[in-house]
């Protein structure tokens, strides 16, 4: 494998990304990489502050949107630029892939606008790797339900909303298939591994 990589993790609530990330993580440790783990929005501690705005303050699509950004900016400069210019592998959950999804697909913003932004906040940086957890709509809403907890604003939109997400999701995979790897989360957790296991063998190297 090589030195280090930095790899996303993408998708709608109820995808088994929190499970399948813990399970990266381990299995990249024991292989002796030195693996950081952290989310979007967040990651830093004005991330986190802005995180909480975003997750439940009302606000227009364009503020989301460039509130997404700006945390994302200092989530760079402040954690991810510096891990892997030490050589530690970066895993993050969810990255740009999901301001095009969220606010593009979901909000409906022009992608064009977020493409200015991402240019002026990455400055050139992608990620390795992007692993999308892909299922349908209706099976991420009962499993979220399923799980309990009180759901925040983007959580309670409509079934209308998740399919304009998801359809986004699967554009940004098709413009950039070699990034983007489409896993089927509809899967059992175990099986949605052995493929994310296949794809680490092979695709970091």
């Amino acid at each position: 494998m090589q030195k280090n990589c930095f790899i996303t993790f993408e998708g709608m609530d109820g995808a088994g990304k929190s499970t399948q990330i813990s399970r990266t993580a381990e299995w990249l440790r024991a292989r002796g990489h030195v693996v950081l783990l952290t989310r979007e929005p967040g990651g830093t501690p004005l991330g986190e502050a802005l995180r909480a705005l975003l997750l439940h303050e009302v606000m227009h699509p364009d503020t989301e949107a460039m509130l997404m950004f700006a945390a994302r900016r200092e989530h760079l400069a402040q954690v991810i630029e510096p891990a892997l210019a030490r050589g530690e592998w970066v895993l993050c959950d969810r990255f740009t892939d999901a301001s095009f999804a969220y606010q593009g697909g979901g909000r409906g913003l022009d992608s064009a606008r977020l493409e200015v932004l991402e240019t002026w906040v990455q400055r050139g940086l992608q990620p390795d790797l992007t692993l999308l957890f892909d299922l349908p709509c209706e099976i991420a809403a009962r499993r979220l339900a399923a799980s309990g907890g009180d759901p925040d604003r983007f959580e309670r939109e409509q079934s209308d909303f998740f399919n304009r997400v998801r359809t986004a999701y699967l554009a940004r995979a098709r413009a950039d298939a070699r990034r983007v790897q489409v896993l089927d989360a509809a899967q059992s957790p175990d099986e949605v591994y052995k493929r994310l296991e296949e794809i680490l063998s092979t695709y970091c190297s």
